[in-house]
């Protein structure tokens, strides 16, 4: 076999893995109806307005926090159970914890400073 058969035939199994990894229309169906129930159940419950205010906004909370699981494991496909797909959460959450750390700790210098400044 030739470099560029070589060559070929890898390109064609490097392809046939990385589509593997993407999720099926029935994947992509489930996740999109789950983002629709978990949007339209604190919807309901703010316009509705028969909880109460800290069950609402508990409601809301919890909510939004399965949706954002959805999201990760549905439409971005972030998973623990292969090699590639722990790389690729744990890079996730590396960012997510850098990013929330400069926004919050720009925001924590800005009050600060604020609160000097007013003193």
């Amino acid at each position: 076999m030739s470099h560029s058969e070589s060559h070929v035939l890898n390109e064609l199994q490097t392809q046939s893995h990385s589509d593997a990894a993407h999720g099926s229309v029935k994947d992509y169906l489930i996740g999109f109806v789950l983002s629709i129930v978990l949007t339209a159940i604190p919807f309901w419950a703010v316009m509705s307005g028969t909880l109460s205010k800290p069950t609402t906004f508990a409601c809301i909370v919890v909510m939004a926090i399965v949706q954002i699981w959805v999201h990760l494991k549905y439409f971005l496909h972030l998973n623990f159970t292969t090699e590639d797909g722990k790389a690729s959460s744990l890079s996730f959450i590396f960012s997510a914890l850098i990013i929330v750390m400069v926004v919050g700790l720009s925001v924590w210098i800005i009050y600060e400073s604020n609160a000097m400044m007013m003193y």
